[in-house]
């Protein structure tokens, strides 16, 4: 049975999503704080986390990495906050996904399906080969399987998604590659999320590889289409 650790602090959510999760044949723990949650994750082995951004004492966004830290479990971030620096420090941190308050049980569970399948899949990449495969793109040096990107030859941090996104436009270097393209790529054809999630990570990625994000070079916007990177004046 798929075991979900939900981290909410509000009992009108807490109480109700168990219900809930539990009916759909989940086998569903809850935790009000962050020392709660934290004491569950080492003592239990969970599939899946769903975990507000806001709670008491220790914060969702410390949780957030702790668990990082101690085994690869997908997290689902569940917050009443959805301006764009709050979705990027969720995503920065290591969540696969995000949601925002209000929310419909239908569009949450939808979610929970998508994100726990391809926590099941191999990795999105293009066509993954047997040895570490290198992927180059101007002053980018891409290796796959040790998941070591280089900048100017200086190794440079990249967090899965980010990751996974940077892989798919490397292996289609000079082609467009439209928002759907990318989107069901990296988080699925069946992905519901708001499609903000991509233009968060084309922007950080532009952070760490272009010399002026603000105009960028190697990975650029075609308008009406979707993104490129490595055109012909940055070959």
């Amino acid at each position: 049975m798929t075991r979900i650790l939900v981290v909410e602090d509000e009992p009108s959510y807490l109480d109700p999503l168990l219900y809930q999760l539990i009916r759909e044949g989940y086998e569903a723990h809850g935790a009000a704080t962050g020392e709660e949650a934290w004491a569950l994750y080492e003592e239990m082995e969970f599939d899946l986390v769903l975990l507000d951004l806001m709670l008491p004492g220790v914060s969702g966004t410390t949780l957030c990495r702790r668990m990082r830290e101690l085994r690869r479990v997908p997290i689902i971030m569940v917050t009443a906050k959805s301006t764009e620096n709050d979705v990027i420090v969720g995503l920065e941190i290591g969540a696969d996904d995000y949601v925002t308050k209000p929310y419909s049980f239908r569009e949450l569970l939808a979610r929970i399906h998508a994100v726990l399948r391809r926590s099941l899949e191999p990795r999105a990449s293009g066509a993954p080969g047997g040895n570490d495969e290198t992927l180059t793109c101007g002053p980018i040096e891409m290796s796959v399987a040790s998941h070591e990107v280089r900048i100017h030859g200086e190794l440079t941090q990249f967090p899965l998604k980010e990751f996974e996104v940077l892989e798919y436009l490397m292996r289609n270097k000079g082609r467009v590659l439209t928002r759907q393209q990318l989107i069901g790529r990296v988080w699925g054809s069946d992905y519901v999320g708001d499609t903000k999630t991509l233009d968060v990570h084309v922007k950080r990625i532009r952070a760490k590889i272009e010399a002026n994000p603000s105009n960028p070079a190697l990975l650029t916007t075609v308008r009406g289409l979707g993104y490129r990177i490595c055109d012909e004046r940055s070959r």
